[in-house]
Parts: C-alpha cells; structure tokens; sequence
C-alpha cells in the first residue's frame, strides 16, 4: 500500500480501558486487496480486524469486511459493535439511534443509546437464528479435557448460528468451564466433518453476581485459540436458552462473562424472546477507545 490509512483500536464488551475483545478498525479500505486486509489481520493479530469500505451508506448500511488472523468471516459480534461505534464518531460525526452494517452475513443494524458520553451499552440486532445437528456428549468432553459428568447432558450439545456457526456445550459448573482445555488433535477430527468450527462452552454461574452465566469460546480453526468476547457465539447462545427454554421462558434479559481466563474480563448482555416460532436476538456491549493512527509509510 502506498497511501496512509486511519485506524483506531477499541475494546469491545469491557467495562474499562484493556478489558473485553481488542478491535482494530479501518477506514476507507476501497482499495485494498482481499491478500493486504488479510496480511493486516495477520499482523495486528487481533480476534478480528474490521475494514470499512466506503465512506458513503449503500442501500442504507456501510460496507464492511471482518477478517480473523486466518480468514476472512460472515459476520461477528465484537467486531460489528466497534465498528458501528468508530462510523458514528468518525464518519457520520453526529448523534444516530441507528447504524447499520453491509456484512457478508447480510445488513445488521446497531441501535446507539440517546444519552451523550462513552460507556453507554450499544445493541446489535442479529439475524434469526439456525439450529443444526446436535453432537455426542462422550465426545465432545474428550475434545475439551473434560469428562461426560462435566456436561449438562439433560440439555443437547447443539450447533446454532446468527450468521457464525458454534457449538454450544452446556457444563454444570464454574469449575468445569475453568477446567475446559481444547486436545487439538481431537478438535481437528471434530471441525473436519461439523457445519460449526468454534465452540463455546457456559455455565449457569456468572463470575460475578450480575452475571447469569459464565463463557469459554474457542476458535483455533480461524486462528483464534481463545476469544475473550464473542458477540455472535452468545448471540448462537442466546437462540439456544430459548430455543431449548433453558430458564423455562419464552424470553430473556441477562448478562455474561467471558475472558477471565485469558485476562481479558468481559461483559456481554443479551435478549432475546420467541413470538410465533421467531427467535429474536439482540447482543449489547460497550465500546471504548483506545487508540488511533495512520498505517503505512
């Protein structure tokens, strides 16, 4: 590249400064090649990378790409939030209820809090969800250290998707989530034949009492061995508590941790309710900034 380009970092779903899902975002990357926003995500080495492609809405929504150190990505959570937070600040410059996103998984909009200042929680309207096989418990424990009494096996291990697919693993306890660890060799075998490659493993005990469940989410498969904040696994999550009534209701309203075990402490909330057979699925965070500069020389 032979031009200087704006960026910023931000963490995403933290509740301070180097806390939640590092994001490097991108403007006006009309000229970038698929191989340069590919060598940026290697480099930065962040979970994703976003690359916002215009600086004009088309068909309403800005175009943006998300890249993993490994490949490019329909869609994802964490990545979505801070990029509609650096559009609002630093191309539409002026108060909106609502950005919205041209992703590959589809338009995804994200709703803005009307008070002023930086630690308002953002919401991101995901994509009905899809459920796709469920998998066997024996196994899936062997793939994360863990053995078959670890897991809830009263409710499914099942693969979900809002445009990203995981599989979601129920675990009876804390300590059982604090235990998980990935065998790659059996990882491997299990992402070479299921429509889903991440997974993510909860329990029904928050690391904090505010939170109503704790989250692992590993990724290795998009070059992410652990994510410290997935917004569109516990989007797949929240399909999932309804779909399966995990609190017995037809609607939730509850916050999650993630990333204390990587250091990266986060806080997700998520809501969701079934009407008619539709899931509806909205994923919050906040976005907070820390960075900004030119890349290139």
């Amino acid at each position: 590249m032979g031009i200087k380009t704006k960026f910023f970092i931000t963490d995403v779903f933290g509740d301070r400064k180097y806390s939640g899902n590092q994001l490097a975002t991108f403007l006006d990357c009309a000229s970038f090649s698929d191989e340069e926003m590919q060598q940026i995500a290697r480099e930065i080495n962040f979970s994703e990378t976003t690359f916002v492609i215009s600086s004009n809405p088309i068909e309403g929504g800005y175009e943006v790409r998300i890249f993993t150190p490994g490949s490019e990505i329909d869609f994802a959570g964490h990545p979505t939030l801070g990029t509609a937070y650096i559009i609002q600040r630093h191309i539409v410059r002026q108060p909106v209820d609502k950005i919205v996103l041209n992703l590959k998984v589809g338009q995804v909009p994200v709703l803005f809090p009307t008070e002023e200042g930086n630690n308002e929680i953002l919401w991101m309207q995901q994509v009905k969800p899809t459920f796709g096989e469920t998998l066997d418990a024996t196994f899936i424990a062997s793939v994360l250290s863990l053995t078959e009494s670890d897991i809830d096996t009263h409710r499914p291990i099942e693969q979900v998707s809002t445009g990203l697919p995981f599989i979601i693993v129920p675990l009876k306890t804390l300590a059982a989530l604090k235990r998980a660890s990935v065998v790659n060799e059996l990882y491997q075998e299990l992402v070479g034949t299921s429509w889903a490659k991440a997974i993510l493993v909860f329990s029904p005990e928050g690391y904090t009492k505010e939170q109503r469940i704790s989250v692992r989410v590993f990724v290795d498969f998009y070059g992410i061995p652990e994510d410290p904040a997935s917004g569109s696994g516990n989007g797949c999550l929240a399909g999932y508590l309804i779909k399966n009534r995990y609190f017995s209701s037809t609607s939730i309203d509850i916050k999650t941790g993630q990333g204390y075990e990587i250091g990266r402490p986060s806080v997700l909330s998520l809501r969701a309710s079934e009407q008619n057979g539709n899931i509806s699925i909205s994923v919050g965070g906040q976005v907070i900034p820390i960075a900004e500069g030119y890349w290139g020389s």
